[in-house]
């Protein structure tokens, strides 16, 4: 299979090289958005790959997505730029692969380190770093599945996956990147808590610089709100004991409103609303930035709100 991605691959170069880059909103806070990741933020690469056969649309998946709608990444997009995201395969930025890792460990598809590789290709297609863009990286979770049986060589892997991710940090830093949003390992369990154990020290040894940064959203944090509170993430009481596809196509029509799960691996659409929604709130994603124009028009208000303070203390201070 991965023969026949690469092959693929390198049409989707060509053609990403041929796409203009989509129109920049002043205002943005983050001008554009690029992806890495696995099947919880594909936009489409597998889909294309495989010539439509995973996921198929025929069992409720979406637009080539992992879920029945689009995923966060595309909330953010559509919300930043008015358009989901673009597999990489069909001339955008998201590199994301279903079933790739942190670690250069899948013999399938093109996991972290190889999409970099990919990334790596598209800038020398003649396209540029966006320094004002935001890179959302979501790995771990095909990591912490794949580790071994035997618990020492488990760690061992799970270790090397956190190192693996932070590298990767460090490799977009270093190319220009200045505004990396970084996912934690998804899957809870012991070995998921040591996964982010390892990708916390990692982290703090980057060497970053000075202007770039680095905002780390917590999975397990996510989880456990889910939980406790739904309510505040805007969301019902969520079955866990069920997936929407097994419980049938009226769950599926309604959204798979209430179910946490779509397939037993990956997030219902709500799920990924609700990622958008808590996403923003902690880092401001959508937040946006004053036009030049305005700035002058607020540093003029400022100036002649001053300017009558200061008057109007030199007339109170005439009359004492």
């Amino acid at each position: 299979m991965k023969a026949r991605l690469l092959g693929a691959i390198a049409g989707g170069l060509i053609l990403a090289s041929a796409v203009p880059a989509q129109a920049e909103r002043d205002t943005a806070r983050f001008t554009s958005l690029t992806v890495f990741g696995d099947s919880l933020v594909d936009a489409g690469n597998i889909f294309t790959a495989t010539g439509g056969a995973i996921p198929a649309a025929s069992q409720g998946y979406f637009n080539g997505r992992f879920t029945n709608g689009y995923d966060y990444t595309d909330l953010l997009s559509i919300e930043l730029f008015g358009a989901p995201t673009v597999a990489s395969l069909q001339g955008g930025t998201n590199f994301a692969f279903g079933g790739a890792r942190a670690s250069n460990t899948n013999p399938q598809v093109p996991d972290f380190g190889e999409q970099l590789g990919l990334y790596a290709g598209y800038l020398a297609a003649g396209n540029q770093v966006d320094s004002n863009g935001l890179y959302i990286l979501n790995f771990g979770g095909n990591d912490v599945f794949n580790a071994p049986d035997d618990p020492a060589a488990a760690d061992m892997f799970i270790r090397q996956s956190a190192q693996d991710y932070a590298a990767g940090v460090q490799a977009l830093n270093d190319l220009g990147v200045r505004n990396v949003l970084l996912t934690g390992f998804p899957v809870a369990g012991p070995l998921g808590f040591s996964a982010e154990q390892y990708l916390t020290e990692e982290l703090a040894g980057l060497s970053l610089t000075g202007d770039t940064s680095l905002f780390r959203y917590s999975y397990f944090d996510f989880f456990d709100r889910i939980l406790t509170d739904p309510g505040a993430l805007g969301l019902p009481s969520q079955r866990l004991d069920i997936t929407c596809q097994a419980a049938g196509p009226a769950a599926i029509a309604n959204d798979c409103d209430g179910i946490f799960s779509f397939d037993g691996i990956h997030f219902s659409a709500p799920i990924h609303e609700a990622l958008a929604r808590d996403i923003d709130s902690q880092f401001n994603v959508l937040g946006s930035v004053p036009e030049p124009t305005t700035w002058a028009m607020m540093i003029f208000g400022f100036f002649m709100a001053g300017s009558a303070i200061r008057r109007r203390k030199r007339v109170q201070l005439s009359y004492s």
